[in-house]
Formats: structure tokens, sequence, C-alpha cells
């Protein structure tokens, strides 16, 4: 069975680390795994658009295609984007299908996502270089009724993490435990 695991959450709160160790665990049980990550997309196919909401919408579809046709090859396809707005959220569940997408929220407050900001945006949007930043000047609505939530500000691990994935994923029968 296919299935799309649409990873949401705050920049810097673990969505492209918990993608790649998630997508290994699976290649390494033969699953055929495309995975999705929001900085790539922007770096091809969504290259063209910007961060205001029309964008965000644009580039939360595109990436709804991209995993929807991933499953319909039968690959499992994981999204590790901060699709920031649930109704856009909602969107790709329906254009991936309701049957086969399962949204992933990494919770992590605000202050341990700017603790661990690789990339230092966190600090630029405070200083206000970076216009349109999830989280200090752009809205970001947490899902109300996520299929799994992953607390990423305590003391749960990387490893806990995709074992809880991989524990969900057997439940629905997509994997063997």
């Amino acid at each position: 069975m296919s299935i799309t695991i649409w990873l949401t959450g705050r920049p810097a709160s673990g969505k492209t680390t918990t993608a790649h160790a998630l997508r290994a665990t699976l290649l390494s049980r033969g699953m055929s795994v495309l995975a999705v990550d929001g900085d790539d997309l922007r770096k091809g196919l969504s290259g063209d658009l910007g961060f205001s909401a029309e964008d965000r919408s644009k580039n939360v579809q595109r990436a709804a295609h991209i995993a929807r046709l991933a499953n319909e090859q039968d690959m499992v396809c994981i999204v590790a984007l901060i699709s920031p707005i649930a109704a856009d959220r909602e969107k790709a569940r329906d254009i991936v299908g309701p049957e086969r997408f399962l949204e992933v929220y990494l919770q992590a407050d605000l202050a341990k996502c700017e603790s661990r900001d690789p990339k230092g945006n966190y600090q630029l949007a405070r200083q206000g270089v970076l216009k349109h930043f999830t989280g200090i000047s752009d809205l970001y609505e947490a899902p109300s009724c996520p299929g799994l939530v992953l607390d990423t500000t305590g003391d749960s691990t990387l490893d806990l993490n995709v074992q809880n994935i991989l524990t969900h994923l057997g439940k629905v029968g997509v994997i063997r435990l």
C-alpha cells in the first residue's frame, strides 16, 4: 500500500531530519520511497514562488501532486514541508486522497526551534531582514487533528520519532511490524 506521510511543523522543528531518517529506514525494509523536502522543492520546481500566502499555497499543491504521482507508482512519499496553513494541508489531503494521507505534526515550541535553527533564519526574521517567516511574521496553524503528533521539543529522540511513525504505519497496514 502506498501512503503519503506529510510532515508539518515550524521551521527547525525536525521535519527534514525526520524525513531522511524515515526514508532510510523504509528503504532498508525494501520499500520504494520518495522524500520531498520544502527547501529542495524551492530550489527547483517551486523556484518561481515567493513566500506570499498565494505562493505558499501553490507550493503545497505542487508537493501534493508529486506525492499523489509517487503513490500512484506504489511508492511511499514523505513530504517535509512547513505548510503553515491548515486549509492548504486539507487541500493537499484532497489531492493525494484522504485514504493515503498521514499528517504528522512535529510539535516544537518556538524557543526550541529558534535555539536549533541551522540557517539563522529566526534571527534574520526578528531583525526584519527576512519577511514572511513562519512563526515570527507569518502564522503557523498547528493541525487540529493530525494522524500523529511527535513532540520534538522535549526528550523525544529521532529514533523514537521514526519508531512512532513506523508503529502507526504498521497499525494502518502499510508495513509489517
